[in-house]
C-alpha cells in the first residue's frame, strides 16, 4: 500500500518536476512573478496532444516545451518591449492562451489521445494512440509494471532537464540571466543586454512547464482546458518547500531542491488523499503548505534574534 502511494507521488512529482524548475526560474532567478504559467502548462499540454494523435508523442515532448516558449516570449515581450508590469503581461498572456489551447482542442473543453481506424468489420472506432510512456513499457519487454514503467521515464526525463538546466546556468547567457534578476540596473551598465536576457529567461521558464503538461497530457492520455488550474500555488510550493528544507546556498542547490520540492509536495497530496481528504480541498491544502514553508524561515530567524538577544542580556548581567 505505501509502495503503491509512493510511486504515484513520485511518479506525479516527475512530471510536475520540470513545471517546478520553471517556475524557480521566474520567481527564483528573475525575481518576476510570471503567472502566464497556468496558460503555458496547458498550451504545452493541447500542442503534445496534436502532435500525439499524428503518430509522434516524442516529437510531442519537444512541440509542447517549444509551446511553452513561444508563450513565455510573449509575455517577455509584453514587459521588455511595451514595458506592461510583469504580473498585467502574464495574465494578458494566460487570458490570450485560453481562446488558443480551446481551437487547439477542436472548440472543446477535452481530447482523449485517440483517433479513428478501421477495425476488422471496416467500421471506424476510436482507438488509443501511443504515448512515449507506451513506447517505453514496449521498449523494456513489459518487465515492469505501467505505473513503475512511467515513474522510471519521468524520473529519468525529470533528471535530464534538471542536469541541461544547471549546465545551461552555468554558461555566459545563463549567467546572464542569474545576473539580471539579482540586479539588472548593473547589468545593462555591463553592456549586455538585460532585455534579451530577461526574455531568454522567461521563455525557458515556459518552456519547462510546457514539457511538464505535455508529460502529463501522454501520462493521463488526455489533454483538458482546466488542467492549468491552481499550477502556479503548485509550481511555487514545490520551490518553497525544496529550498527551505535544502538550502538556497547556490543555484545547483536550488535547481536540484525545486526538483525534489516537487516530490515532496506530492507525497503529501498523497497522504492528504489516503485520510479521505475531500479532492475539492487540496486547492487549500496547497496555499496552507506554501504559507507553512514561507513561515519556518521567518520563525526559526525570529528565534534565533530572540535567543541571541537573551544570551547578550545574560552576558551583561554576569
Amino acid at each position: 500500500m505505501i509502495l503503491d502511494m509512493l510511486v504515484s507521488a513520485f511518479g506525479q512529482g516527475f512530471i510536475y518536476a520540470p513545471m517546478a524548475l520553471g517556475v524557480f526560474i521566474s520567481f527564483g532567478i528573475l525575481k518576476t512573478p510570471d503567472l502566464s504559467v497556468e496558460g503555458s502548462f496547458v498550451f504545452g499540454m493541447t500542442v503534445c496532444a496534436q502532435t500525439a494523435i499524428l503518430g509522434h508523442p516524442v516529437a510531442g515532448l519537444f512541440a509542447g516545451m517549444f509551446a511553452g516558449a513561444l508563450a513565455g516570449a510573449c509575455t517577455g515581450l509584453l514587459q521588455t518591449k511595451l514595458r506592461i508590469e510583469a504580473i498585467l503581461s502574464g495574465i494578458l498572456t494566460m487570458t490570450g492562451l485560453y481562446t488558443v489551447n480551446y481551437t487547439m482542442l477542436g472548440g472543446q473543453s477535452n481530447r482523449y489521445l485517440q483517433r479513428m481506424s478501421l477495425n476488422d468489420l471496416g467500421v471506424e472506432v476510436p482507438s488509443p494512440v501511443r504515448t512515449v510512456y507506451k513506447l517505453f513499457q514496449s521498449a523494456l519487454g513489459g518487465s515492469l509494471d505501467s505505473s513503475l514503467s512511467a515513474c522510471l521515464l519521468t524520473g529519468i526525463i525529470a533528471a535530464l532537464t534538471a542536469a541541461v538546466l544547471i549546465l545551461f546556468l552555468r554558461t555566459r547567457r545563463g549567467m546572464a540571466i542569474i545576473a539580471t534578476g539579482d540586479n539588472e540596473e548593473m547589468v545593462r551598465s555591463s553592456s549586455i543586454n538585460a532585455d534579451l536576457a530577461r526574455v531568454g529567461g522567461i521563455m525557458i521558464a515556459n518552456a519547462l512547464v510546457g514539457l511538464s503538461g505535455a508529460l502529463l497530457c501522454q501520462y493521463q492520455q488526455y489533454a483538458d482546458l482546466n488542467c492549468g488550474t491552481g499550477m502556479m500555488v503548485m509550481g511555487l510550493a514545490s520551490v518553497v518547500i525544496g529550498t527551505t528544507i535544502f538550502g538556497r546556498h547556490s543555484v545547483t542547490q536550488q535547481v536540484l531542491a525545486a526538483g525534489a520540492g516537487s516530490l515532496i509536495y506530492r507525497c503529501i497530496i498523497q497522504a492528504a488523499y489516503k485520510i479521505d481528504l475531500p479532492s475539492y480541498s487540496v486547492k487549500l491544502l496547497s496555499v496552507l503548505i506554501v504559507i507553512a514553508a514561507l513561515a519556518v524561515p521567518v520563525v526559526t530567524q525570529r528565534r534565533k534574534s530572540v535567543t541571541g538577544q537573551r544570551g547578550q542580556k545574560g552576558g551583561g548581567q554576569v
